[in-house]
């Protein structure tokens, strides 16, 4: 049987209008992170960048993709729509920069039920301030309404990044040898990993948004955007001969440092080198978690790490504290095969 009335597409649960109106409202908050490189605006079918092939002998592009996780859940129900995009960038920008590549731009995938303008904005405007920190272009992305897909106000994201380094300048761990020092670079919290963990510990525990912990918030920890490590480190290896960068992100210290240390060397941490947020502490005790899984599967208070040979760990630290970190050594590499040592 026909309809009385036509049906169409805003009917089904999509509005086209609306979407228009999100770019629209995005277009002078992206327009801030563009570089000289892009070509064109917002809205057309492709993004166009011109490589800077000039600065490049043999360049090699390098390629990330990731999300938030379920770190997403935890500011959909406390509506913490701000900070959210810095995290969906830095997970994919700290992955880029630890092959050595500048990040050179970043494209977004937000999907949702029924579109939000003012809270897909503010999520945006959080993409593009993490696009500024890492010094990449926000040149496009997809916003995706689709009725039945997503319960009522949920949405998901997912980034894609896009860098550059020249292929003689890779840094991929070969070089690493014994004795060489590992830095370590300080977390702002979880940053995007272990969140599942973290929900059911919250529910065990019985957490609210109100919950304090060491004179602040639990949720304003749990929430803190994952930092952007981008600009210290590129600077550093400009100056350094870089063994390798770690970003530890899920797996922990114990499962990422390994990913770039060659087979035959193992790494010795000390857990005294550093302080661990008391949001871990938190964590630690509401869920009664051993030390080992805690490794495993958070930061534990050191977001990235920086291997270097022990004759340029002073020029390596000078050069980070310079450019706004707080390195601390909390390690060094020798010589075994158990990936990961941490000694308390």
């Amino acid at each position: 049987m026909q309809p009385s009335e036509p049906i169409t597409y805003k009917d089904a649960g999509v509005d086209i209008e609306a979407g228009d109106e999100l770019v629209e409202r995005i277009k002078p908050a992206v327009k801030r992170s563009l570089r000289p490189e892009v070509l064109g605006g917002l809205g057309g079918f492709g993004a166009l960048f011109e490589l800077p092939i000039d600065r490049y002998k043999k360049p090699v592009l390098v390629s990330g993709t990731d999300g938030v996780g379920t770190k997403l859940r935890l500011a959909i129900e406390t509506g913490r729509h701000s900070t959210i995009g810095i995290d969906l960038v830095a997970m994919c920008v700290n992955d880029v920069v630890v092959g050595g590549a500048e990040p050179l731009f970043f494209l977004d995938y937000y999907a949702t039920g029924k579109l939000s303008v003012e809270v897909a904005e503010t999520v945006i405007k959080g993409i593009v301030e993490g696009c500024i920190q890492a010094g990449a272009a926000l040149i496009g992305g997809e916003t995706a309404e689709m009725p039945g897909m997503y319960a009522e106000g949920d949405y998901d994201l997912a980034g894609f990044c896009v860098g550059i380094v020249e292929k003689d300048g890779i840094i991929d761990g070969r070089n690493t040898r014994p004795g060489d020092v590992i830095i370590g670079l300080p977390s702002s919290g979880p940053h995007s990993n272990g969140y599942s963990l973290i929900r059911k510990l919250l529910k065990t525990a019985k957490a609210t948004p109100t919950t304090k912990i060491d004179g602040g918030l639990l949720y304003d920890a749990l929430l803190a955007p994952t930092r952007i490590y981008v600009k210290p480190l590129l600077e550093l290896a400009k100056i350094v001969p870089v063994r390798s960068f770690a970003h530890i992100t899920g797996g922990g210290l114990t499962e990422n440092i390994p990913r770039v240390i060659p087979n035959g060397l193992e790494v010795l941490l000390s857990a005294q080198t550093w302080q661990q947020p008391a949001v871990f502490d938190w964590l630690q005790k509401a869920g009664s978690i051993p030390a080992a899984e805690m490794y495993k599967t958070f930061n534990c208070g050191i977001g990235m790490t920086v291997c270097v040979a022990a004759e340029h760990c002073d020029k390596a630290l000078r050069s980070l504290t310079e450019h706004g970190e707080k390195p601390v050594v909390i390690g060094e590499v020798r010589r075994g095969d158990d990936g990961v040592v941490i000694r308390s």
